[in-house]
């Protein structure tokens, strides 16, 4: 048995650009799911927002976004959660870095680290944080 995990992203009315965008960095599945199409239309204005979505890709890379409605309060906040993606090799890593990075303001260089072989940090273009590195195996002192 496992269990996985996936970073679930709110917005308000770009869902549906960021899951684009992740999509082209990641290569992986997109799917898209509307409050039309759900037929749980609150406001009509919203039809077309994503009440639900994801990338998913063969290699591991996983996210969920939504638009939170316009009736439901929403602050993007400061830094409420970076999006962790640890690969085995810098080639998958700094390639991922390339496409992220796109628009991006760089919080910390993709390079090597005291705790890991490659590193970086990243705000996106959608105001998201990502955190970019290759697995390091522990040592405890």
């Amino acid at each position: 048995m496992s269990v996985t995990t996936a970073t679930h992203l709110n917005f308000r009315g770009d869902a549906r650009q960021a899951l684009e965008f992740y999509q082209s960095v990641s290569g992986g599945e997109l799917t898209i799911i509307t409050y039309k199409d759900m037929g749980n239309l609150e406001n009509p204005d919203e039809a077309d927002q994503v009440v639900w979505g994801q990338v998913r890709s063969a290699n591991g890379f996983h996210v969920m976004a939504y638009d939170v409605p316009a009736g439901r309060p929403f602050s993007r906040g400061d830094d409420p959660f970076f999006v962790s993606v640890r690969g085995d090799s810098a080639e998958e890593i700094s390639a991922l870095w390339d496409k992220l990075s796109n628009g991006a303001t760089i919080v910390v260089p993709l390079a090597a680290s005291a705790w890991a072989p490659l590193y970086g940090m990243l705000k996106d273009r959608f105001g998201i944080t990502w955190v970019l590195d290759i697995a390091a195996s522990y040592t405890p002192a």
